[in-house]
């Protein structure tokens, strides 16, 4: 499959270049590996670790591994070599010198924890997520939303003329929420997508999950994977997903930190800082990669999907991990939240930034109408000074007013002059240790 460029390879090469360690951690099947040999394959040497074998001498005695295969190095599944980080820190305070490691993990749970021990102060930690539309389509200029916030931070009236100044994109909704955001799913034919789901559900439960956090019953683990794939979109009551699955709601918190921590789930927390009025404070849950959640609810193709229910919600988990992937291009990411007053309008992201909060409302609709927006509007009278301009993020081809400070686009929209501010070349070859 021909390489598909991703947002965090300039980071992570200005990473490479500052910092001793990196880590790259991220879901499996994220392209995380193939992103590393693409961008540092011709600087640093990997070595790939395994579950079970001590493939080259790491488990036995890691330090004497990395005399025999001293740095640059990436260490791929680091997890599987938990010994090797401690080993990696006695290196590091000896030698400060900045791109020794780039370390990988699928299970944050397991390799944040040991960094957070060990390479506090010595590494700088990313997390890829899967496909945005621009990586999909390889092409940047689909990445409006970063070019967007920096420019509505200085004048909103240039960030409007910013949108209106784009054109849509083609692109299939329901193609695209079936697919998902997983590399392999996106090149392949739709008749084989759904054995790929169902090996990697398979790989997750049995593997993954059964090894690193010794969940005892697979298959109610299974039941509740499945569970929250319906709720994706909702507020979190942890209390009703016990119920659901005949657990606990302690059980239910529990197995909602280990699908946070594999990448298979986001929460983002309500916004509710200083306000007057009553307002929700329960997170809001997104299954990470639709295509999963898809496969999950059982929706056999695109047109399944397009015709089913909870399209609406399907469609906003797609647009809420696009839109926080694209965030990687910024160099400061903003803060993302939610918003529910009890009276019921809603905004279902806001995004923290420069100072600003900027509510977007996303719709699965072919044009976006100015009812759309009465959550936004709510979301600005309640806010005052502090809400900049909101957006209406729609599964349409049409960019227009939806009022004062309030603009609809589609979610697949071209920006002119590319993604965001271009990044310079950075030398990629082997360098000495």
């Amino acid at each position: 499959m021909k390489y598909h460029p991703r947002h965090l390879e300039a980071r992570l090469l200005r990473y490479a270049d500052a910092f001793p360690c990196v880590v790259l951690t991220g879901p499996r099947q994220v392209g995380k590996s193939t992103m590393l040999r693409q961008c540092l394959g011709k600087r640093m040497r990997s070595f790939t670790f395994d579950p079970v074998q001590d493939l080259h001498g790491e488990k036995a005695d890691p330090d004497l591994f990395l005399k025999n295969h001293p740095p640059p190095l990436i260490l791929d599944e680091i997890q599987y070599a938990p010994d090797l980080v401690a080993a990696v820190k006695r290196h590091v305070d000896a030698d400060r010198a900045p791109g020794q490691f780039v370390l990988t993990g699928s299970h944050q749970w397991q390799v944040i924890r040991r960094l957070s021990e060990s390479l506090a102060g010595r590494a700088a930690i990313l997390e890829l997520g899967g496909f945005t539309l621009a990586e999909r389509m390889m092409a940047p200029d689909l990445a409006w939303l970063p070019r967007w916030l920096e420019t509505a931070v200085r004048s909103a009236d240039e960030a409007a003329d910013l949108l209106d100044s784009g054109a849509p994109q083609a692109y299939s909704p329901a193609e695209c929420i079936w697919r998902g955001s997983f590399p392999e799913p996106a090149g392949i034919s739709l008749d084989v997508v759904p054995g790929w789901m169902r090996g990697y559900v398979t790989t997750y439960v049995q593997r993954d999950v059964r090894l690193q956090q010794e969940i005892r019953d697979e298959d109610q683990f299974g039941r509740f994977l499945a569970l929250c794939a319906a709720l994706t979109a909702q507020e979190v009551n942890q209390s009703q997903l016990g119920r659901d699955m005949g657990a606990t709601a302690p059980t239910a918190r529990r197995w909602l930190d280990v699908l946070k921590a594999g990448g298979q789930w986001i929460e983002i927390p309500a916004y509710s800082r200083n306000l007057t009025q009553r307002v929700s404070r329960a997170p809001k849950g997104h299954f990470a990669d639709t295509g999963l959640a898809c496969h999950l609810q059982r929706l056999p193709s695109p047109e399944a999907v397009s015709g089913s229910p909870g399209f609406g919600a399907l469609f906003e988990s797609f647009a809420v991990t696009d839109l926080l992937h694209q965030c990687a291009l910024l160099d400061t990411e903003p803060g993302a939240h939610h918003f529910r007053k009890h009276s019921g309008a809603e905004v279902d992201l806001v995004l923290e930034y420069g100072g600003r909060l900027f509510p977007i409302e996303i719709k699965a609709s072919a044009r976006a109408r100015p009812s759309d927006a009465a959550g936004i509007r709510a979301f600005q009278e309640a806010l005052g000074p502090r809400s900049g301009d909101g957006l209406v993020v729609h599964a349409g081809d049409t960019c227009h007013r939806l009022g004062a400070r309030i603009q609809a686009v589609p979610l697949g929209w071209r920006l002119p002059g590319g993604a965001g501010r271009a990044q310079p070349e950075i030398d990629t070859r082997m360098r000495p240790t």
